[in-house]
């Protein structure tokens, strides 16, 4: 194969000719702009080489993108930028149905719009959805992708085996255009091993529990490249537990990959997992440890009037089984609830009746968003008067304080008993 070679202080990237025709600006300047981004993204990392990608999911939205956001994807289209590979978006911060209801800023709904048609004109999948490895879309074993939001990331590289790291938006999207991504980190197998061991031995019955594990493991071991190795449980966890794991994994350790022996792909034993490492640390969880979590959480006040179900996203099996806990009873009056989930596993739980019973209970189901990047979210808080925000998921638990919550870490059941009775224990 061809290569030219690009010189920086501490890396020798080596590029295809295909790959230096889309710098020499032989494939238009869209493609030459974006690979010419890649190429100080992959000196920073040390990157040596690119890698093909087959699919690719990017942050976008107004919330997150802002004013130069948006500027730059009418940049994009004015110069013709094209994905050349499929691509998806993650979770919007404005559900358009609810804007009034909300009190968000009719302005910036108005450039949401704008976003979301330029990121069509370039060839872009809205599917505004942070759970898109449950919805849209499942890489194999080996794949390598580059996908943005971190549930997204830990999730591929983990239960998957496919290969990917943390893609900022503008990355993601450059990795869209040009069908390729640096060569570093968890693309290489030298970053996948197991680092170190965590044997489960509580019983673990609920999706925060697997939550709560998370934030255990990834506040002790912030590194992106921790890997723990997870084994000793008592049964193979399902997908939307698999997914509070890694979603707390990402956000409390800014982890990028696990295993679980017998479970995850590259870990049918736990020397296999390990890979010749020897695990740094060994951590034991047990219900004490699980009982702790939960009781950390420090009341500011008795209130209890937001419960939220969100971060993630939630899939179709999760709205029927909070259809059935919410069935037949109401709110608190005062209490508000949110559940959050994708386009299309709203319309299923329409389709099967299951948002009719949460919608007679009085919750409002937002699409295409998640709860923590709501556009004017801090100001939804002074206006409700939200204190304490009670969830299921460890993820918002942690990552929403940026807006001033005191946030509470719940099972599902207490919850939901918690939004009918607006009592807090």
């Amino acid at each position: 194969m061809n290569t030219a070679v690009i010189e920086a202080p501490s890396v020798t990237m080596r590029l295809t000719a295909e790959e230096q025709d889309m710098l020499d600006g032989k494939r238009g300047p869209a493609v030459r702009e974006a690979i010419a981004y890649q190429l100080e993204v992959a000196r920073f990392w040390g990157a040596e080489r690119f890698v093909p990608i087959t699919n690719a999911h990017m942050m976008g939205d107004i919330e997150v993108m802002g004013d130069a956001g948006l500027g730059y994807l009418k940049h994009a289209c004015e110069h013709k930028t094209r994905c050349s590979v499929p691509i998806t978006t993650n979770a919007r911060c404005m559900d358009f149905a609810h804007v009034e209801a909300l009190g968000q800023d009719a302005g910036e709904a108005q450039k949401e719009h704008q976003i979301i048609r330029f990121m069509r004109e370039m060839n872009i999948v809205t599917s505004d959805t942070c759970i898109n490895y449950q919805t849209v879309y499942q890489p194999h074993v080996g794949e390598h992708v580059a996908w943005g939001d971190t549930g997204t990331v830990i999730y591929a590289n983990s239960v998957f085996g496919a290969r990917t790291n943390f893609e900022g938006g503008p990355a993601a999207l450059a990795a869209a255009v040009t069908g390729r991504t640096p060569a570093y980190g968890f693309h290489l197998d030298k970053h996948r091993k197991g680092t170190l061991s965590v044997r489960l031995e509580a019983r673990l019955d609920d999706l925060a529990d697997w939550g709560a594990i998370g934030k255990i493991v990834g506040e002790k071991h912030q590194n992106y490249y921790a890997v723990p190795v997870f084994h000793g449980m008592p049964r193979a966890p399902v997908a939307d537990e698999l997914k509070h794991l890694g979603c707390a994994l990402a956000s409390y350790g800014s982890m990028a990959m696990f295993h679980m022996v017998g479970v995850t792909p590259e870990a049918p034993t736990l020397e296999a997992a390990f890979g010749g490492n020897t695990p740094t640390h060994e951590i034991v969880i047990t219900d004490a440890d699980l009982k702790r979590v939960y009781a950390g959480y420090n009341l500011k006040d008795r209130s209890a009037n937001l419960v939220v179900f969100s971060g993630p996203q939630l899939s179709l099996f999760e709205m029927k089984d909070l259809s059935e806990r919410f069935a037949g009873r109401t709110l608190h009056p005062g209490t508000q609830v949110f559940v959050t989930t994708a386009a299309s596993v709203k319309h299923s739980a329409q389709q099967l009746g299951y948002l009719q019973l949460l919608e007679a209970a009085g919750v409002t189901v937002l699409e295409g968003v998640c709860f923590y990047i709501l556009q004017n979210l801090s100001g939804m808080r002074v206006a409700n008067g939200w204190t304490n925000m009670i969830s299921n998921s460890a993820k918002i638990v942690n990552i929403i304080g940026a807006h001033r919550f005191n946030t509470i870490l719940r099972k599902t059941q207490e919850c939901v008993d918690i939004a009918c009775t607006g009592e807090l224990a």
